[in-house]
């Protein structure tokens, strides 16, 4: 039985912490209806226009107010009460589900107003995604922090495969696509129910007024510490590198027959891979070198692509899909708690917002370099360098960056002072010039 604790996911923020069990279930709930919203807007454009193009283009929709607001929301997180904030932000998305609920039922078919719709409600998430990051470490002891964040990662996946699928049945079943915004709406009645039951969290004392000077603090802050620098990159160099999902489309009709259900497999089995390693993530919280471990994971990511691109069968490759996604979870469990833990609360909003903004722009940087080395050459060699690139560069990151592949978690007993114990923990911690941010759900 304790071996068995032991393995599966560490279970004990949820029952020793009441306010993040409240703000754990009420944010995968609103997760879910947020993600049928998602697929609801991108089938809408695609029966509106009947272009892949307009498709595309609620990408732009949603990237240009997320990269030019969030690293300002993040200096707001930092001056104001983060409780109160998330309060606000949180309402007002709800009234942007409402909106496009009222769209849909009036039957409006005006793709203005959808990339209208799509820019607020990125710009409110720009704001609401890193001041609600900010929680889970005021919230839990050190010692429980990367439980805390895997309990999270454990959500997120459950929305990755819940949220499309319950979206497409509600579809298939009412005939359109109305009731899919409507349940959105509804479900952050269990958000805000989360929210409210948190303690106020105004900010340090000596907070910096938001703007351009807190920013340039905040990356300042980054810029100086190879702990920080090194998570960002580590995550950042397997994104652009080791993530040919642009590539997909071509692979499966290369070598698997092209059939639609074929290409729902690759995403679906990185989701499952995802959703068990988050099951039995318990081994995660009593890892000490987390910054090693999520080198190792970050190299197990780019490794399982590179076996995916020479598959020679489906069913290999969607196991090899699993591996990749079981790795995610790890990487992106490690860099949260690096993140959380090293970070000083009155730099937390700003760094999670660096985080968010270079995590909104890896993907697609990803997307990009796959296309082209693809396209110059073939998908399975733009999907084989990729892995391998993302392998060679763990390998660059963990000789260059020594202090954050020495970096070990805080113990239990530990005091609420991250930054300073880190930086005695790393020596020369504080002296790299080296400066990358990147990115994760939560």
């Amino acid at each position: 039985m304790a071996s068995r604790k032991r393995v599966l996911i560490d279970i004990r923020p949820l029952r020793e912490s009441p306010q993040f069990r409240r703000l754990w279930a009420g944010s995968m709930l609103s997760w879910i209806g947020s993600s049928m919203t998602t697929f609801a807007v991108t089938l809408q454009v695609y029966e509106i226009t009947r272009s892949p193009f307009a498709v595309g283009a609620i990408g732009i929709a949603r990237m240009v107010p997320m990269l030019t607001i969030g690293l300002l929301g993040g200096s707001l997180a930092d001056a104001v009460d983060r409780r109160t904030l998330v309060l606000i932000t949180t309402s007002c998305l709800a009234t942007v589900s409402a909106a496009m609920a009222a769209q849909a039922f009036a039957g409006l078919r005006l793709i203005w107003l959808l990339y209208g719709l799509v820019a607020v409600q990125s710009a409110l998430s720009a704001v609401n995604s890193p001041a609600r990051q900010t929680f889970v470490a005021r919230l839990l002891p050190p010692g429980q922090l990367a439980a805390g964040l895997a309990l999270n990662r454990l959500s997120f996946q459950v929305m990755l495969i819940a949220g499309p699928a319950v979206a497409g049945l509600i579809t298939a079943a009412t005939g359109g696509l109305q009731a899919c915004y409507l349940v959105d709406t509804i479900s952050f009645a269990a958000a805000l129910y989360g929210i409210a039951g948190l303690p106020a969290m105004p900010p340090q004392e000596g907070a910096t007024r938001p703007g351009p000077r807190a920013v340039a603090e905040g990356v300042g802050f980054i810029a100086r510490s190879q702990v920080l620098a090194g998570a960002f990159l580590t995550d950042l160099n397997a994104t652009v590198f080791g993530l040919p999902v642009a590539l997909f489309p071509a692979i499966n009709a290369e070598r698997f027959g092209g059939s639609a259900s074929t290409l729902g497999l690759f995403t679906a089995a990185i989701g499952v891979g995802g959703l068990v390693s988050s099951v039995f993530s318990g081994p995660v919280g009593h890892v000490s070198r987390q910054g090693l471990a999520m080198l190792a994971a970050a190299s197990v990511w780019g490794a399982a692509f590179a076996g995916f691109a020479l598959a020679p069968s489906l069913w290999l490759a969607l196991a090899l899909l699993g591996v990749a996604g079981a790795a995610d979870t790890f990487t992106v469990v490690f860099r949260s708690a690096i993140v959380q833990s090293f970070t000083p609360d009155r730099f937390r909003g700003r760094v999670l917002a660096a985080d968010y903004v270079a995590g909104a722009g890896g993907g697609e940087i990803g997307n990009l370099e796959a296309g082209a080395v693809g396209s110059l050459t073939s998908p399975t060699i733009g999907a084989l360098s990729g892995g391998l690139a993302a392998m060679a560069g763990a390998i660059v990151i963990s000789a260059a960056m020594p202090a954050f592949a020495a970096y070990r978690r805080q113990s239990a007993d530990e005091d609420q002072r991250p930054a300073d114990r880190a930086h005695r923990r790393c020596p020369g911690a504080g002296r790299s010039k080296s400066a990358v941010t990147i990115p994760a759900p939560w």
